[in-house]
């Protein structure tokens, strides 16, 4: 996904990172490392390039053609002008907020013919991964295996941001350190970010999103996924806010773009941003997932996507601003659904229950073992107990839900800052100078609001708090919607946005004129807000106490692991930090009697158009190539590839990931996962588990030939 959870707190499955013994297509690999873990097999499966050519600190590599977009996506460099490929759900979001119901850039496309058309993103970034460190020993130093996970956490946290202030040279570079193998070690990032990124063109969403939430998770697949931005900078090629007078980006290493195509079994190799996988998580965790978190994420996305869908289905205007919003709860709740359904189909509850066996056998087997990983597994066995038992899992996702899923309800948390500023008493003219930033993000928040559909999402938030969460866990204001409203959510959430200052641009507006202390803090939604959080803070303190615990069996636990695997490598974690994952272009037997081809064909585009519903529109001009069979020098015996698979191992914050050919050339875009392997951040199928790509000649057949952004081809090196 690309959007980020409101999360107070998201507790760990424990993660064992896979074996060195599995297959080569398995595992999200640090590029630091190739030389000496993984380079000699990729040039067996047809890498040609030489391990400095992959990744290097000193000279221009591979990794400097990848970027960190927004945090949430992947992108790659595609010009020695700065112009960038990933993907169009990624940049839905841009895409979104520049549209309007008079430039509805989501229905009809965007393209900059020149650079002074194309169009800027507050708040968007790029970052450039200048080296990874091993700060593992410096970390770690002086820490004992008896200290308290308090203490413990304290001395890490204090020797981290020592390590990243000095990384940083005095706010040049951003940087960060992360834990790996559950805190068992610990590398340093260092990050030049650029902030002046521009819109550059998107094709219109009948061919970017081409099968909606349908074909979302599906093969096959024959979705335009790609959008284009592009990097600027200050005149001298440093990082710099948007001004006018900034410049293109001249990338040190830029991609060159492969029409060659491919075969089955080629080798394919996939670099980027991958979020967080829970791969080898306990059967203790399995069963959280299913039998609390899971059910939570799929029972309040998929209601605030029903009020949502109404919403937007009535009104051309609600379908623009709620646009990204529907996508990415949507994209979240399906994957859920299709976790769920995987882990119990491919019964990965055994399956961990079967290496919990195997550990406990090898603990037992030694007197030094047992004093050290005795208790591990009973330890986990008592703490998922007391997040059950406690119903912590259904309550923390409940509240995060909560917040997630309307844009209404965690308002108020925004503006708390309002209150303190209140309490100040200061002149009116400083107090309205003070306001003015307030002003500003209220203007902002309610450019995409629709308060008839937030009122509906309010209401419905509540009320299935209200049910699923045991009494004696109930915020007081439960006490207040019973006492004066007869628990009647919906007669609640009317008055509320009635009454509250932040539930309408008009209302709030209006209060910032003329500002009160007294009428801030007797505000509905203010106090219904503060209800939840202070509730929330007062049960952190249990939460966070189990999940010290958590995280210290989770760190025995590997160690523990790695110790009875001495001698295999292990792969860490996804964790948001560079990766590297390699394997070949390949199809899948999904089931019985079922056999999935490796690519699909605009024909198949064709073969799926239905006018009657938006998700499976084709538009005119598409049709009329095809029809023509225009596809210039990107088609192949009278059709032209969509998309494709391999068996690379990816997961979300891949979505916009570069797809390379032995020669590091680019040919095609990552940006989905596969139905029957839903399972894959748990645990890797290797039989199963795919990722789907869009073919780069369909996105150079829709920039060229659909679109006429020739512009944008002459930019690239393309490879014939």
């Amino acid at each position: 996904m690309k959007r980020k959870l409101f999360a107070f707190l998201l507790f760990s499955s424990i993660v064992i990172r896979g074996f060195a013994g599995s297959t080569p297509d398995e595992g999200m690999w640090l590029p630091m490392f190739v030389e000496r873990l993984n380079y000699t097999d990729m040039q067996k499966m047809g890498l040609h390039l030489t391990a400095e050519e992959i990744y290097s600190i000193n000279h221009a590599s591979l990794k400097d053609a990848v970027v960190s977009l927004g945090g949430f996506c992947t992108a790659e460099v595609v010009s020695n002008e700065g112009l960038l490929l990933t993907n169009h759900h990624c940049g839905y979001d841009a895409i979104q907020k520049h549209s309007s119901v008079d430039a509805d850039y989501l229905t009809n496309g965007f393209w900059a013919t020149k650079k002074s058309e194309e169009l800027p993103n507050e708040g968007l970034t790029v970052s450039f991964l200048l080296r990874m460190d091993d700060v593992t020993a410096k970390v770690l130093a002086g820490i004992s295996d008896t200290l308290a996970e308090g203490p413990r956490s304290a001395a890490i946290s204090k020797a981290m941001e020592a390590l990243k202030k000095e990384a940083s040279e005095n706010g040049k570079y951003e940087v960060s350190v992360k834990g790996f193998f559950n805190g068992n070690e610990y590398y340093l990032f260092v990050y030049e970010v650029y902030k002046d990124i521009r819109l550059v063109g998107a094709p219109p969403s009948s061919i970017g999103k081409f099968g909606g939430d349908t074909d979302n998770w599906m093969w096959p697949r024959h979705t335009g996924d790609f959008s284009m931005f592009r990097i600027y900078c200050a005149p001298d090629g440093s990082p710099a806010v948007y001004s006018k007078d900034n410049v293109p980006y001249k990338p040190k290493r830029a991609l060159k773009v492969s029409i060659k195509g491919f075969q089955k079994d080629d080798f394919a190799m996939i670099w980027g941003y991958p979020g967080r996988t829970d791969r080898y998580s306990t059967s203790w965790g399995v069963e959280a997932n299913l039998s609390d978190i899971n059910p939570a994420i799929i029972k309040l996305s998929g209601k605030v996507l029903s009020i949502m869908k109404t919403g937007m289905d009535a009104s051309a205007k609600v379908r623009i601003q709620y646009a990204a919003d529907y996508a990415s709860l949507a994209n979240f709740w399906k994957n859920k659904i299709g976790e769920s359904r995987d882990l119990k189909r491919l019964k990965v509850t055994d399956k961990k229950k079967a290496i919990e066996d195997q550990f406990a056998q090898w603990v037992n087997a030694d007197p030094k073992r047992k004093a050290r990983f005795g208790n591990v597994l009973r330890d986990f066995a008592d703490e998922y107990k007391l997040f059950k038992d406690g119903n912590l899992n259904k309550y923390q996702w409940y509240v995060n839900m909560s917040f997630y899923g309307s844009k209404s309800f965690p308002w108020p948390m925004k503006m708390t800052g309002l209150e303190t500023l209140l309490s100040a008493k200061m002149p009116a003219d400083s107090l309205k100078a003070k306001l003015a930033s307030f002003r500003e993000q209220g203007q902002e928040h309610f450019k995409d609001y629709d308060a008839p559909t937030e009122e509906k999402i309010y209401a419905a938030i509540l009320e299935m708090f209200y049910n699923d969460i045991p009494k004696e866990m109930h915020p007081d204001i439960y006490q207040t919607i019973a006492k004066k409203y007869n628990n009647d959510f919906a007669a609640y959430a009317k008055a509320v946005f009635e009454k509250s200052i932040f539930t309408t641009a008009e209302n709030f507006n209006a209060f910032l004129d003329k500002p009160s202390l007294k009428k801030l803090k007797k505000d509905p939604a203010y106090l219904t807000f503060n209800s939840f959080y202070g509730d929330f803070i007062k049960r952190n303190g249990e939460i966070m106490q189990l999940y010290s615990k958590l995280k210290k069996s989770q760190r025995l636990f590997l160690e523990g692991l790695r110790d009875m695997q001495a001698g295999k490598v292990f792969y860490p974690d996804a964790n948001s930090t560079m990766r590297m994952t390699y394997g070949t272009i390949l199809d899948y037997y999904p089931a019985d009697a079922v056999h999935y081809d490796f690519v699909t064909h605009l024909s198949g585009v064709m073969a799926k158009e239905d006018p009657t519903n938006e998700e499976f529109v084709v538009p005119a001009k598409l049709k009329e190539l095809y029809l023509k069979k225009d596809f210039g020098r990107y088609g192949t015996n009278g059709d032209l590839v969509t998309c494709f698979l391999t068996n690379n191992d990816i997961t979300g914050g891949n979505s916009g990931s570069p797809v390379m050919n032995g020669d590091g050339d680019l040919i095609g875009i990552a940006f989905d996962g596969n139905w029957e392997a839903m399972s894959g951040n748990i645990t890797f199928e290797p039989e199963l588990q795919r990722t789907i790509c869009v073919d780069i000649r369909y996105v150079l057949f829709i920039i060229d030939k659909y679109a006429g952004a020739k512009n944008l081809i002459d930019e690239m090196t393309i490879v014939q």
